[in-house]
């Protein structure tokens, strides 16, 4: 038998206990920006006075200009006051260095420039030079049956509208957009998920569910931006397509929402349908479709993805539909990393389930605003 040193026996166990407290150290790392998410607070009902109801877009003012300070929270609404969807016509600015909401925009539900009329979407940005674009996918009786093709709209920094954006690659502007922002140019990254989309009561070959058509697209908007004037379309790329799409009587239609830019120029697109998250390379260069792109991650935690946002440390994180939590991915090597529940209602089955919309991070990338469609409110996530 081998004799050991009383001096190897202490080196032994101290190289063990320090062996165990870098363990213990690792372990105690979180594994994403979801997990270091410890408290939720209600800010701000979302409902202006015109009763508009069910918040979809969120977005974080990245300057001050005209009624919008640097840090503002704009949300817009999808439903009228009778709650139809594709009927909302509002947008509305949380202000949280004062804690107050005031309505920012609203236009005419009949909007004659915009084919079908107005239902405020996901898709908002606002640019460093002011101005306010957002998606409208409109109906007349709340359902896909009487949808309209759709448009952009353009507000300056006051709340006005000043533009129109229509024609044949628009239809259904739906998820959350991804701005490139120079200042004097700007590339907007827009999902479009009408085209072809039928009534919620045209059903499948089986008779279960309205029936699913694979015509939604990824559309690249290249815009430009001279001091003094309004934002001007100067062309239209469509650089994916085939996403699935469909009718839904609870949620309108489902189609590509979630949105997210890499830093290696790859936009990454959610596919609530599919339930899978799938990504296009070159998406700001490309001059051709990626059809559906590479998939990244697919199943598991989530359930019916929705919009999503890309974290500081360049994970994805995409608030899910099907229930309140909102799951972060590792696009480098496809891992879900970590499901949080943002929304845990018990009145909706499975908990949460369609409560969830729009997710934006807060100014300092270490905490979430998201809506609660249930309650029409603008909640925070923090550390």
């Amino acid at each position: 038998m081998k004799t050991v040193s009383l001096h190897h026996l202490i080196g032994l166990t101290l190289a063990a206990a320090f062996g165990l407290a870098a363990l213990n150290s690792s372990a105690a790392e979180p594994r994403g920006m979801l997990e270091t998410i410890k408290h939720h607070k209600t800010l701000a009902s979302t409902i202006p006075d015109n009763g508009d109801v069910n918040p979809y877009a969120i977005v974080v003012a990245p300057v001050s200009a005209g009624a919008i300070e640097k840090d503002d929270v704009l949300i817009d609404n999808f439903n009228n006051i009778s709650n139809l969807q594709g009927t909302g016509t509002t947008i509305v600015r949380y202000r949280p260095s004062t804690k107050e909401t005031k309505l920012f925009a609203q236009v005419p539900q009949t909007l004659k420039e915009c084919p079908g009329g107005v239902g405020l979407t996901t898709a908002m940005s606002m640019l460093k030079s002011g101005w306010v674009i957002v998606g409208s996918t409109p109906s007349k009786d709340g359902t896909t049956a009487t949808k309209g093709d759709g448009c952009m709209l353009v507000f300056d920094a006051n709340g006005h509208h000043v533009a129109t954006w229509a024609g044949p690659t628009i239809n259904g502007p739906w998820g959350n957009m991804v701005t490139i922002d120079h200042g004097d140019k700007a590339t907007l990254f827009i999902s479009m998920a009408g085209f072809g989309v039928q009534g919620p009561k045209v059903l499948d070959a089986d008779g279960q569910y309205p029936v699913t058509v694979r015509n939604a697209t990824v559309l690249r908007l290249e815009v430009s931006i001279s001091e003094g004037k309004q934002p001007v379309l100067e062309s239209q790329t469509v650089i994916g397509d085939g996403f699935a799409q469909r009718a839904d009587m609870d949620n309108f239609l489902f189609g590509p929402t979630g949105l997210a830019l890499g830093s290696d120029d790859t936009l990454y697109v959610t596919d609530g349908l599919d339930n899978e998250i799938t990504a296009i390379a070159n998406a700001s260069t490309r001059t051709d479709s990626a059809g559906k792109g590479r998939v990244v991650t697919k199943d598991g935690l989530l359930g019916w993805p929705l919009a999503m946002v890309m974290t500081p440390a360049g994970h994805l994180i995409v608030a899910n539909g099907k229930n309140g939590q909102a799951v972060e991915i590792d696009p480098a090597s496809g891992k879900q990393i970590y499901g949080h529940w943002l929304d845990s209602n018990q009145a909706q089955s499975p908990p949460g389930n369609g409560d969830l919309f729009g997710i934006a991070l807060t100014p300092d990338g270490k905490g979430l605003y998201y809506v609660e469609d249930d309650v029409n409110a603008l909640v925070v996530g923090t550390p």
